[in-house]
């Protein structure tokens, strides 16, 4: 998958394609969270703003004979024009993302693209939606794994059941065409935003404040609309901060289930709880505690450090909702941490891209670049580095391929902006050489250490 920007914030002109793992490096204020919001945005929102378009003909003759079969591979052919317009209308819709005005984004452009491979998994999956009310059975969508049809059948017959208005089918249909045509190209993604430790902090707060404007809705004047009142209470922060808030504030309830991690992949949350020094623990009493190692003490969020919340909402998300092919978006996965921790998420993230878990990061830790590039190097064949591997303590399911690996890095840099004949600088995204056997290029990093080794050779020798 490939996205293009244009106007976006900073961003002048800029392209990026996802990896298994993707980051993006950069100084402040380069574009790296403009990037990763409107991605996030558009994962979250795709299967609403693209759409099929169903034929009234078909309605008429499935309303008559209450049968039809659609093919998936025709309709597929129309995913790239589905796309532009999809995006078209995602990028009108950015201020909302962004919470800004939207005058910010008039000229801004917003598009993906997929490549034909990213589509051909489409006849293999198999696939099956019912439509109910009540007990009754009104619409069926069926499609054998390996076939190329999507069956749609009308099955109510009872008259107490009112039959689906012709809009509301279309609509259905619609959306089963987005999920097998798209779903497999599209990850379903979870974000960890750089105000995550704060929400940790104040999820009670959060409840608390929610909880009294809800209070305050069902006391409200008749001519004050409580859902427009919920919404501006919100509005002032953008999507990804909004949905980590959100999930931060249904901890309870999000741990009452568990991921396919902490049911076939121990392992994966013992080097979390090794990185956190302990483990999380979800109360009744709407309070999450952390429990160090070895002390039989138990800490609240306020109590605890702030890489203990930092990584709050990673740790949950690891124990209790991720899936294989989500898209795990991490906004500064070094915030708060020790350079070792730093290290070990590195190699934390390396094992989850190995379990089929993508990895999105914005980072300014060369600690995380350069252990990612340690993972890197050791997969190769080569009996002295299966002898570094042993001696440092490092495990096979940790090494990670280079052509898994896209890096970008966010900087002002001459390019071609479109309808331009001159290139010109501009900010964007400049993607770095990944190296089987030299890992990343990451030049926004060496350049700054080069500069401090440098200052303090001539503290050290330059009296001579």
């Amino acid at each position: 998958m490939k996205i293009s920007v244009e106007n976006l914030g900073v961003l002048q002109q800029a392209e990026f394609e996802l990896g298994d793992l993707t980051l993006i490096c950069g100084s402040n204020n380069t574009g790296k969270s403009y990037a990763t919001y409107a991605l996030y945005g558009f994962l979250l929102e795709w299967s609403r703003i693209l759409e099929f378009k169903i034929q009234d003909s078909q309605i008429k003759t499935l309303v008559a004979g209450g049968t039809i079969r659609i093919d998936i591979e025709s309709r597929a052919q129309e995913a790239s024009s589905i796309l532009t317009r999809g995006c078209r209308k995602y990028t009108e819709r950015l201020s909302s993302v962004f919470a800004s005005k939207p005058a910010y984004f008039r000229n801004s452009s917003f598009q993906v693209g997929l490549q034909p491979e990213e589509l051909l998994g489409i006849t293999k999956q198999a696939f099956d939606r019912t439509i109910r009310f009540d007990k009754a059975t009104l619409l069926s969508m069926t499609k054998t794994a390996g076939e190329t049809d999507l069956i749609v059948s009308l099955l109510s017959d009872t008259e107490a059941v009112e039959p689906l208005p012709r809009e509301l089918i279309k609509q259905v249909i619609s959306d089963a065409l987005n999920k097998i045509v798209f779903g497999q190209a599209f990850p379903t993604p979870f974000i960890a935003s750089a105000e995550r430790t704060g929400a940790a902090i104040f999820r009670r707060e959060l409840n608390f404040a929610r909880n009294r404007l809800l209070e305050e809705m069902t006391r409200t004047d008749k001519n004050i609309d409580p859902i427009e009142l919920l919404f501006k209470s919100y509005q002032d922060y953008a999507l990804p901060v909004k949905a980590n808030a959100d999930f931060i504030r249904q901890l309870e309830i999000v741990a009452n289930k568990d991921s396919f991690i902490a049911e076939n992949h121990r392992q994966i949350l013992d080097d979390f709880s090794n990185i956190i020094g302990g483990e999380y623990l979800a109360a009744s009493d709407d309070t999450i505690y952390f429990k160090p190692m070895k002390k039989s003490i138990k800490l609240t969020m306020d109590e605890s450090s702030s890489a203990v919340r930092s990584l709050l909402d990673i740790g949950f998300y690891l124990r209790h909702q991720a899936k294989e092919g989500d898209l795990l978006m991490v906004d500064e996965p070094e915030l708060n941490l020790h350079p070792e921790n730093q290290r070990r998420v590195a190699r934390l993230f390396a094992r989850l891209i190995n379990l089929g878990i993508k990895i999105f990061i914005t980072t300014h830790s060369d600690y995380i670049v350069k252990e990612l590039n340690t993972l890197i190097m050791l997969n190769q064949d080569k009996p002295h580095l299966k002898r570094v591997a042993e001696q440092e303590g490092y495990k096979p399911e940790e090494f990670i391929r280079a052509e898994k690996i896209r890096v970008y890095i966010a900087k002002k840099d001459l390019i071609k902006l479109k309808g331009n004949n001159r290139r010109s600088q501009c900010q964007t995204l400049i993607e770095a050489e990944v190296d089987s056997e030299l890992g990343i290029e990451a030049l926004s990093f060496d350049r700054t250490i080069n500069e401090m080794n440098d200052i303090q050779d001539a503290i050290l020798w330059g009296e001579d």
